[in-house]
C-alpha cells in the first residue's frame, strides 16, 4: 500500500449494546431478576442453572419491554420471531449455551438521532433481539468465583449499523440511548451495575476500502467506551502505517491500566453452532398485542423536550440535562407547573438542587421546594438566602418549609428602617447615583445588592428595591 494513501483514514464504529430489562423475574423462569446486591447464587433454580429436564417459559413482560424499545426506535417488528441456542462453553454459562435470537430476531431497522458538538447525527439500527444474560465471574488473586444470580436475566441486544465515526460519537450515542431506555421505563440502564453494557467493533477505512475489524468486549462506562475506542483506533492506525496486517482480534479493556488486553482470536458465527431452541415455540407478535403495547408507550424524551420548549421555554441544552434522569425530569415538570414563572424552575432544579440529589428521592419535598422558589420570585426572600436555606435542608439541617418561614420572620420590613437603609447606601455610593441619573439603570441593581449585603440578607428585597428607586428619582 502506498504511504500517501494512509493519510486518508476514516474510523468506522458499530456497537452491540446489551440492556438488562427491568422485569420482576428472569426471562425463562420465575427467579427474581433484581440480582444486584443479593447474596451470591441465591437467585437460581433448575431452569436458569440448566439442570436436566428443566424447561424454559418465556416472560411476557420482557417481550413487551423489548417491543417498547423497538417502537421507540422505529424498527420493523416481526410477526413471528424465533429463539435459538448459541453454543459456547464458559464458566458462567451453566447450560453450555445461551438462548438468543439469530435468524429471526424480534425487530430490525429503525434509527436513533443524537447531538454531538451541536450537530445532529443519526445511527441506523440493524436489529434488536431478546436473549438471556450469563452469570458473573469474580476474579481474585488466586482464584475465580462464579455467581449465577445473573443467569437468565432478560436482555435486549441492540445492534447498530457501522455509522459512528469517532469514539466521542459512540459515547454520545450511548448517552442518548440510555436516556431513551430510562424514559421508556424498561431499564435503569446503569452502566456501573452492568445494566447497560457495550461491545464495539472498530475498523479503519483506507482510501475508501473498509479494513478488518477488531472488537472490544463488555465496556461498562461512558469513559471506558471513549477511551477504549480511542486506543483501538490508535492501535489500528499504527499497524497500518507500519505496513502490518490487522487481525480480527477480540480485546478487553483494563480500565485501571488504561489499556487494551487481547482476549482471543475472534470466532466466526459457525463456531457457535446456532440452531433453533427445541424447547421454545416461535414467538407470535399479533397486531392486537402490539396495539396494547403502543397504548402503554410513555412520552419519548424528544417529544418531552419539544413540549417543554413550548410550555416552559426550556432551552435545548438544559432539557437534555434534565431528561437524563426521568425521576428528576418528572420533579422538574411538577415544579414548573406550580410556579408563576416556569423557566425559573430550570435553574433552580439544575443548578441549585441537582448537586444534592444522590438517589431516586429528591433531597427536599416538592411542596417545600416550590414554596422556596415562590418566595424568591415574589421578592419575599433574597435568592442568596434561599440558596443557603436549601443547602441546610438538603444536608439534613432542618426542614425547608420551616427554615423558609423562620427566615421570613427575620426580614426587615418596617418602612422607616428600609428607608434609612436605602438612604445610607445611596449616600455611600455617589458614583452609582450619578450612573443611574445618567441612564445606567443597572446601577439600581448594584445599590439593592449593597443594601442587602449591609442588612446581611435580612431585608425585604422587593420593597427595598422600590424604595431605592423612589429615592433615586426624587
Amino acid at each position: 500500500m502506498r504511504p500517501g494513501i494512509l493519510t486518508v483514514m476514516e474510523t468506522v464504529i458499530g456497537l452491540e449494546i446489551h440492556v438488562q430489562l427491568l422485569t420482576r423475574t428472569k426471562l425463562f423462569c420465575s427467579c427474581r431478576a433484581d440480582y444486584f446486591g443479593a447474596p451470591p447464587n441465591s437467585l437460581t433454580c433448575p431452569v436458569c442453572l440448566g439442570l436436566p429436564g428443566a424447561l424454559p417459559v418465556l416472560n411476557k413482560k420482557a417481550v413487551e419491554y423489548a417491543l417498547r424499545v423497538a417502537l421507540a426506535l422505529g424498527a420493523r417488528i416481526r410477526e413471528v420471531a424465533q429463539f435459538d441456542r448459541k453454543n459456547y462453553f464458559y464458566p458462567d454459562l451453566p447450560k453450555g449455551y445461551q438462548i438468543t435470537q439469530r435468524d429471526m430476531p424480534l425487530a430490525s431497522g429503525g434509527s436513533l438521532s443524537f447531538k454531538v458538538d451541536g450537530q445532529t447525527k443519526t445511527v441506523r439500527i440493524r436489529e434488536l433481539h431478546l436473549e438471556e444474560d450469563a452469570g458473573k465471574l469474580v476474579h481474585l488473586a488466586d482464584k475465580t468465583l462464579i455467581d449465577f444470580n445473573r443467569c437468565g436475566v432478560p436482555l435486549v441486544e441492540i445492534v447498530t449499523e457501522p455509522d459512528l465515526r469517532s469514539p466521542r460519537e459512540a459515547r454520545e450515542f450511548l448517552r442518548a440511548l440510555r436516556t431513551l431506555l430510562r424514559h421508556l421505563r424498561v431499564s435503569n440502564a446503569d452502566m456501573e451495575k452492568g445494566e447497560l453494557r457495550c461491545d464495539a467493533n472498530v475498523s479503519i477505512t483506507v482510501a475508501g476500502q473498509l479494513g478488518t475489524k477488531t472488537e472490544i468486549k463488555n465496556l461498562n462506562s461512558f469513559r471506558a467506551v471513549e477511551r477504549a475506542l480511542s486506543a483501538a483506533v490508535e492501535y489500528q492506525q499504527e499497524k497500518l502505517r507500519g505496513g502490518e496486517r490487522i487481525e480480527q482480534v477480540t480485546f478487553g479493556w483494563d480500565d485501571a491500566a488504561d489499556k487494551l488486553v487481547v482476549q482471543r482470536v475472534k470466532e466466526e458465527a459457525h463456531d457457535y453452532r446456532y440452531f433453533p431452541d427445541p424447547d421454545l415455540v416461535p414467538l407470535l407478535v399479533s397486531s392486537a398485542w402490539l396495539s396494547e403495547v403502543m397504548k402503554e408507550m410513555p412520552e419519548l424524551p424528544w417529544q418531552r423536550a419539544a413540549r417543554w420548549a413550548k410550555e416552559f421555554n426550556v432551552p435545548e441544552r438544559e432539557a437534555e440535562a434534565l431528561l437524563s434522569e426521568p425521576v428528576r425530569a418528572d420533579f422538574f415538570e411538577q415544579v414548573a407547573k406550580a410556579i408563576p414563572n416556569p423557566k425559573a424552575a430550570v435553574g433552580w432544579v439544575l443548578s441549585e438542587l441537582w448537586p444534592y440529589w444522590t438517589d431516586e428521592n429528591p433531597p427536599v419535598p416538592l411542596a417545600d421546594f416550590v414554596l422556596l422558589i415562590r418566595k424568591v420570585e415574589e421578592g419575599a426572600l433574597p435568592r442568596a438566602k434561599a440558596k443557603e436555606l436549601l443547602e441546610q435542608a438538603a444536608t439534613g439541617k432542618g426542614k425547608l418549609a420551616e427554615l423558609v418561614r423562620a427566615a421570613e420572620g427575620e426580614l426587615l420590613r418596617d418602612e422607616e428602617g428600609l428607608r434609612a437603609l436605602a438612604s445610607e447606601v445611596i449616600a455611600a455610593n455617589p458614583q452609582a447615583l450619578a450612573d443611574y441619573k445618567a441612564g445606567k439603570t443597572q446601577a439600581l441593581g448594584y445599590l439593592v445588592g449593597q443594601a442587602m449585603k449591609k442588612a446581611q440578607g435580612k431585608a425585604d428585597p422587593k420593597r427595598l428595591a422600590q424604595i431605592i428607586r423612589e429615592l433615586l428619582k426624587g
